[in-house]
């Protein structure tokens, strides 16, 4: 099993190196691989995590929290990404789309607050094209590319 391709989100201090990040997600994947959608304790963490494919989902928190509202975010985060890669949820699609399955992620959830678990609201927000946005919710990176394609389009007339 290769335990070199994972993206992970930490939003606290318990594992502050990669280092440990990646032991702790080695030991994950080395000693759970039941059926999907199960609700574990491990290490202190409540895991909820669902497999598709070549590629397995987490959503943990820490073990007072409610399981059912992680499923709910594990369930937001799988629905967002199948929507996303169009029903082709494999390792390869999901690395040549790895920019937007991002943005969901940060759509999600931020800072560990959980902000969204519709996924038609989150793979609406992600595929929304910069124009379509108000000013106020676009990245500054899609305000310099409006601005640019904007200044682009006044020099050429």
């Amino acid at each position: 099993m290769v335990y070199n391709d994972w993206f992970s989100q930490y939003y606290d201090e318990t594992y502050p190196t990669a280092k440990e990040q990646k032991a702790f997600v080695k030991y994950q994947l080395g000693n759970n691989h039941r059926e999907n959608g199960e609700i574990i304790m491990l290490d202190g963490f409540t895991v909820v995590y669902k497999s598709c494919v070549d590629l397995f989902f987490y959503v943990m928190g820490s073990a007072n929290e409610n399981g059912l509202i992680l499923a709910s975010v594990l369930n937001c985060l799988y629905e967002s990404v199948n929507q996303i890669l169009r029903k082709n949820v494999e390792k390869r699609t999901l690395l040549d789309n790895l920019d937007i399955v991002f943005l969901a992620v940060d759509e999600i959830c931020d800072g560990g607050i959980i902000l969204e678990a519709d996924p038609t609201s989150v793979v609406q927000r992600v595929t929304t094209k910069p124009d379509d946005l108000p000013l106020g919710e676009q990245t500054v990176a899609q305000v310099f590319q409006t601005a640019r394609e904007q200044i682009k389009w006044s020099l050429l007339r």
